[in-house]
Order: C-alpha cells, then sequence, then structure tokens
C-alpha cells in the first residue's frame, strides 16, 4: 500500500496490491468488429456485475481471513440491496477459515465452463476455488489444483475460455472448456527461466490473430526485468518470449486506437523495484501489431499534456509519492467504440491531504492513448459522496464495467482504507459513464456494512475481478 498509515503492513499490502493489478481485457483481431466492454455476467442477466475483495475482512471472528462481496448490475445500476458474500466459511468452498487467509487477494472472472455465464475463480496457495454462474448468480464451489495467481483467456483461439495458473516456477493453460469438477479438456506449461518470480500478467491478443497472448512481469528479489511477452497458439503458449522493451507491472491489454492489435498499458518502474512506493508514477502504452509488441510506444504521466495533476515523488523522508498507475484497467466509458483507461492514483495528495487518491480516465482514440479529454476524480470532487482523508488511498482498485447495460462502462474506484464505523473497512464508488466521458450524476458509494458484510479493518474495495 502506497501510505504509511500502519507501516508494519506496508510491505506486505504492497506485494498483494500488485498482484490485483492485472486485470483480463480481450481485443480483437484485425478483420473484427471493436470490441464492447467485457462483461463480467455471473447470472446471465446481461448486466455486468461485481466481485468485490475485502482481503483482510474477519471471518468466523478470524481476522484478516478474507472475503468476497458480490454486487450484482441491474438497469437501475449496482444492486447493493441483494449483495452475497463469499468465503471460506460459505457451505460448500473448500479449505479452512484462517488468519491471514486474505482470501480474495487473487481473482479472475470467465466463462470456463461454456454455459454462458461467468465464473469467479479465487487463487490462494492452497485450495483455489471456482464458483460457477447460474441464473441464481455464483454457487456449487469447486477446489482447483494450486494457483496463487489466476487469469482468463483463450489462448488457443478456440473460442472458448481458458484458465491460466500461475504457480511451481510456471504458468499453466487449463484449456477449456472446463468440467464442473474442475477439469480442463487438456493442459501447457510455460516454465519460466531461472525460477524467477512473475509477479503478474496481462491477458490480450496484441497480434491480432484471435489467439490470447500473454505478457508477464518477472522480478527478482528487488530487480525487477523487461516484462515478457507470450504468443498464444493453437497448442499453448510460445516457449520463446519477446521483451516489451519496458520495465512494467499489472497491465491490461486493450486496442485503444481500433487498429485490430491489442495494445498493452502497463505501470512503468524502474529496475529497483523496492523503490516503486515513492514514485510520482507512469503508464507506457506499447502498440501491438502483427508481431506483437511493436517499436512504437508512448509513455503518460500527471505532466502530460491534458493530464490532470503534477507528478508528484516521494521519499523516506517525505512519504509515498502519487503512484499513477498503481492500478489500471480497460472498457469504453464513452461508446464510441475505443476502450478508455482508467488510471489509479492512490498515492495522489489532494491540498494539504496525504495519500488522499484518486482516478485518471485516459480516453482512447484513433491516435491512440494519450491525455485529451482526460478527467479526474477525487472524493473531493464536486458531486462524490465522502471526504478526502489522509491515507484513503482513493483508487487503489479499479474496474470499468457497464453495470447498467446501457453500452458505456461505468468506474467502479476502491478505497480500501477508508475509514467507516472502524479503521480501514473501505469503500467502493460507481460513477457512470456517458457520451462525454464519467458523471457524478447518480452516483453509487457503498462499504461492507451496507452489504452486510464484516467492517472491521476489511480493506474492502482493495480490488476487483476482471
Amino acid at each position: 500500500m502506497p501510505h504509511p498509515k500502519s507501516r508494519r503492513t506496508v510491505a506486505r499490502c504492497v506485494a498483494l496490491a500488485a498482484l490485483l493489478s492485472a486485470p483480463v481485457t480481450l481485443s480483437a483481431g484485425p478483420a473484427a468488429a471493436a470490441p464492447k466492454t467485457p462483461v463480467v455476467d455471473f447470472n446471465g442477466d446481461g448486466y455486468a456485475d461485481l466481485a468485490i475483495s475485502a482481503p483482510r475482512g474477519t471471518v468466523s471472528d478470524v481476522l484478516s481471513a478474507g472475503y468476497i462481496s458480490v454486487v450484482y448490475g441491474s438497469a437501475a445500476g449496482v444492486d447493493t440491496a441483494h449483495p452475497q458474500l463469499i468465503s471460506r466459511a460459505t457451505e460448500g468452498v473448500p479449505g479452512d477459515v484462517h488468519e491471514w487467509g486474505l482470501f480474495g487477494t487473487r481473482t479472475a472472472a470467465g466463462d470456463l465452463d461454456g454455459d454462458g455465464r461467468t465464473d469467479l475463480v479465487v487463487g490462494d496457495w492452497n485450495d483455489p476455488v471456482v464458483l460457477w454462474g447460474s441464473a441464481d448468480g455464483l454457487g456449487d464451489p469447486t477446489k482447483l489444483p494450486g494457483a496463487y495467481q489466476v487469469g482468463v483467456g483463450d489462448i488457443n483461439g478456440d473460442g472458448h475460455a481458458d484458465l491460466l495458473a500461475n504457480h511451481d516456477g510456471g504458468l499453466q493453460v487449463r484449456f477449456g472448456p472446463l468440467t464442473r469438477a474442475g477439469v480442463p479438456v487438456s493442459t501447457d506449461t510455460l516454465t519460466y527461466e531461472d525460477e524467477d518470480d512473475a509477479s503478474d500478467f496481462a491477458v490480450g491478443d496484441m497480434n491480432g490473430d484471435g489467439k490470447d497472448d500473454v505478457v508477464i512481469t518477472h522480478g527478482f528479489e528487488e530487480m525487477q526485468y523487461q516484462s515478457a511477452y507470450y504468443k498464444g497458439t493453437s497448442t499453448g503458449l510460445a516457449k520463446t518470449p519477446k521483451s516489451t522493451g519496458y520495465y512494467t507491472v499489472g497491465g491490461v491489454v486493450a486496442d485503444v486506437n481500433k487498429d485490430g492489435y491489442g495494445d498493452f498499458i502497463a505501470r512503468q518502474v524502474s529496475q529497483v523495484s523496492e523503490t516503486m512506493q515513492y514514485d510520482a508514477g507512469a503508464v507506457r502504452v506499447v502498440y501491438g501489431s502483427s508481431s506483437g509488441p511493436s517499436t512504437r510506444t508512448a509513455k503518460i504521466t500527471q505532466d502530460t499534456a491534458g493530464v490532470p495533476g503534477v507528478d508528484e515523488a516521494g521519499d523516506n523522508t517525505v512519504g509515498y509519492g502519487d503512484q499513477f498507475g498503481y492500478s489500471l484497467a480497460a472498457g469504453d466509458v464513452t461508446g464510441d467504440g475505443y476502450p478508455d483507461i482508467a488510471v489509479g492514483v492512490p498515492g495522489e495528495d489532494i491540498g494539504s491531504v496525504r495519500d488522499a487518491g484518486s482516478v485518471v480516465l485516459l480516453k482512447g482514440g484513433a491516435a491512440g492513448l494519450t491525455g485529451t479529454g482526460a478527467q479526474a476524480f477525487d472524493q473531493s470532487t464536486s458531486g462524490v459522496p465522502g471526504a478526502s482523508e489522509a491515507n484513503d488511498n482513493f483508487g487503489v482498485g479499479v474496474l470499468l464495467a457497464d453495470v447498467n447495460a446501457n453500452n458505456r462502462a461505468d468506474l467502479i474506484a476502491g478505497a480500501p482504507q477508508e475509514d467507516g464505523a472502524y479503521v480501514d473497512s473501505g469503500a467502493a464508488w460507481v460513477f457512470r459513464g456517458s457520451k462525454a466521458g464519467l458523471t457524478t450524476t447518480n452516483i453509487a458509494s457503498f462499504g461492507p456494512s451496507s452489504l452486510e458484510a464484516p467492517e472491521n479493518g476489511a480493506y474492502f474495495g482493495q480490488g476487483f475481478a476482471h
């Protein structure tokens, strides 16, 4: 986490949040129409649903056991009156409730069994679980083989979603459709060289061949390696990587200029990863091509023309930096066919209020991703419920999803250290998309208490399933 509110947990929370910043966004091939905003729709009613992580929530009187709150979409927006709570204590979910279980830290969403409804996967070192979508929502939990990070994409291009599982020094592709027992059609494993740590990955079709590719962030102890691109093939991931040319963490793949090739958008960092919390932050765009990552790139910061705000770095004497790009999400907010990018800036100071946090929307277009027309929102923005407070870290988690099915993505922003009746209970806000961009009209905001979920120190809004 980019703040000193509880310094004993800073290092742990930085690592956990970094793993949450790799949402999955699928992009179209050159001959295909522009993709719509991906819909995570657990009950198949056409409205995007939210799976909100609260990794430090208390479950069965056990601290930091963790849980997920599911909020379903509707014509009126998010339906907070009928939430669903999922934890290790939920009937049928495998594994025990235990302290620092942090259930919900790593999630992925996709239609793994091919029934037309989205399924939710929760990764863990011990007992990963998939909850299957149905007309009644998520249920019928199934234990999966070990995986501490998970993702979903169509790696072999057969039209079925595949499960990606990061574990034991490699990335395993479990080809879909999966059975309800969690059994894939077949598997393929990409083994990492020299046992390097793969901290996160992004999935999408960068070369326009109809098969999803994977961009993996690698590191070793406090050092980063340049992110590596692995091409999707009919038999799995190519075993020879191509460097993106940049040190990045997290990321999404989205065709922001609508040329038929997915573009890789990620937080750019220095090679020394231990300094990330002090960065002002930067977003690197690596444009796609027929050979994957191309030499056309762009760097966007808060000093880029049109982007609200100013780059502000930190150090161990003055505190943390803005961390522009800490979290990222893709979706078409304006309905013009070009994906836009939500950028979390959780270390942003609002006036004299340190680390209050903000979210910036960068708009896609024929010229690619630029600062033109960018918007910024924080809890001091007129019309936004709440108030900017030190260390709220508004924007640690971001998601773009069309919760009211009007063909415009809405922004969901999380502030896991927002105080409610308890410290660090967390909260989430839903900003409506419109032709002009995001709007503060009809904003919904809610925390765990309004969803009948445990509140004390829950870190609700740490991340969202993509």
